[in-house]
């Protein structure tokens, strides 16, 4: 018996615990890309699956509705892997350890991956319930949406004859997302030489943020690691404490905020003492500031003894915090306009910071639902970067999804969720890239919506997926579909 065999809707959840024994962190796709085609292939449907690792599954119309536009169920394969400092998960191998409390499921010291696994559970059971009544779908799972939407970048959507597109790729039930921004990963590297010297050896710590998806939880304000690694290295810089850098490490994925950071450092003897004071009055300073969202920070040092190790050479390590006391961060711009005022328009987050034998790099998400916008902050990385003797490169480059004020979709789509639920739906646009750009891109006239089941703490060890919430989400897809 499975952990969840006896919660409705049965079908949906047996498909979702399948997905959660199934390592699928990105660029790890492949068992879950193979396990998708073989549900394809083993129900009779007509299946492809391409190089990526994305496989399309072609499902006949119901009896009847043989001659209504084909549908589109999307969602990706892939989940952020996050956990636990204790955690002893591999994500490359292990399955999720799922349980189920208060009505939320949740995974044991990890991310959960309900973003997106529970897409593909609903478009599986979709695919696969007899009692359901539906126009033919074509079912879209795609690969490494997390780190660039890569999979849908390289997905051939010529076979694709869908008129509808619902993306099942939100975490907030009631809502219908009908725009999203386009993003940039932007990767930042500074070269680096080392030199041998010894010292006291500390290790310095902080953890205990609060972190969060860079799309949905960015207008937050939330503390990130990195930000405050810089700032905590120039504080001590700017007392004349002496230390050298010898490691420097944050963040798992550039669309996470970091939750912690550390960096090693040698001190001076002399400046041993002083230099824990400063640590633990930087520590006060910042508790401070974010006393208003971050309940738990903690920045600690971890005295290793006196050791000989291969440090920055003084210059280079100016440079490296430079560059972390200078690089934008956070909501840079708030739209004006009045369909979407009040959203972040522009933002960026630093998501994973590296020291290595030859350089040192920070790897950003860059999102702005204006193209131009995303551009000039692309622009600013880059002088700022270069001016310093680094280099700079692109990737991931993903278009918006603009608004549709004419959706014949949407319209329908409120119709039914008032029936259901007797109250209409909130529409908004998001901050967060989705797949929704590039398909808004590829198949020109593709009527999209995207919406989901309420979830809470993506990207973090804290994620829990709504049971009750994605129950009714259900209902909604199946009646959805009903009426187109």
């Amino acid at each position: 018996m499975g952990v969840l065999s006896d919660i409705e809707p049965k079908l949906v959840f047996k498909y979702f615990e399948e997905i959660c024994s199934i390592p699928r962190g990105s660029y790890n796709n492949k068992g879950i890309s193979d396990h998708l085609y073989d549900f394809g292939v083993k129900n009779g449907f007509k299946a492809r699956q391409d190089d990526s690792g994305n496989v399309v599954i072609f499902v006949p119309a119901s009896e009847g509705y043989e001659n209504k536009k084909a549908v589109i169920l999307q969602g990706h394969m892939d989940m952020v892997c996050e956990k636990v400092s204790d955690s002893r998960h591999d994500f490359r191998k292990d399955p999720l350890d799922i349980a189920v409390m208060d009505d939320e499921i949740f995974a044991r010291g990890t991310t959960l991956g309900g973003d997106n696994g529970i897409a593909l559970a609903f478009a599986m059971a979709a695919a696969t319930d007899p009692s359901l009544k539906h126009p033919a779908l074509e079912l879209v799972f795609t690969v490494d949406e997390e780190v660039g939407m890569k999979g849908a970048s390289a997905l051939d959507t010529s076979d694709l004859t869908a008129g509808y597109m619902l993306n099942i790729d939100h975490d907030e039930e009631g809502v219908i997302v009908t725009s999203s921004a386009g993003g940039l990963d932007a990767i930042m590297s500074v070269p680096v030489r080392f030199r041998k010297m010894s010292g006291e050896e500390y290790k310095i710590i902080i953890s205990g943020l609060t972190g969060g998806h860079s799309g949905t939880e960015i207008d937050k304000y939330h503390a990130n690691a990195i930000i405050i690694m810089g700032r905590l290295l120039h504080f001590l810089r700017d007392r004349e404490v002496e230390f050298h850098i010898s490691g420097l490490d944050s963040g798992l994925m550039n669309n996470a905020i970091p939750r912690d950071a550390d960096c090693d450092v040698l001190v001076s003897e002399e400046d041993s003492p002083s230099f824990e004071d400063l640590i633990r009055e930087f520590e006060s300073t910042i508790k401070n500031e974010y006393r208003a969202n971050e309940h738990n920070i903690m920045i600690y040092c971890d005295h290793k003894g006196y050791a000989e190790r291969e440090v920055l050479y003084k210059k280079h390590e100016e440079r490296v915090i430079f560059l972390l006391n200078t690089v934008p961060d956070g909501v840079q711009k708030v739209s004006q306009e009045s369909a979407t005022k009040g959203l972040v328009e522009t933002s960026l987050n630093n998501g994973i910071m590296r020291l290595t034998e030859k350089d040192f790099y920070l790897n950003a998400s860059v999102r702005s639902s204006i193209s131009s916008a995303k551009e000039a902050l692309s622009d600013k990385l880059r002088y700022l970067t270069e001016t310093i003797g680094g280099s700079y490169e692109v990737t991931g480059d993903y278009p918006a999804w603009e608004y549709n004020d004419g959706s014949d979709l949407l319209n329908r789509a409120k119709e039914v969720f008032l029936k259901l639920n007797g109250r209409e739906p909130v529409l908004t646009g998001i901050h967060a890239g989705i797949e929704c750009g590039i398909f808004y891109k590829k198949m020109p006239g593709l009527d999209i919506i995207s919406f989901g089941p309420d979830m809470s703490g993506i990207h973090t060890p804290q994620e829990k997926l709504s049971i009750p919430s994605a129950a009714r989400t259900w209902e909604f897809i199946k009646a959805l579909l009903q009426e187109l």
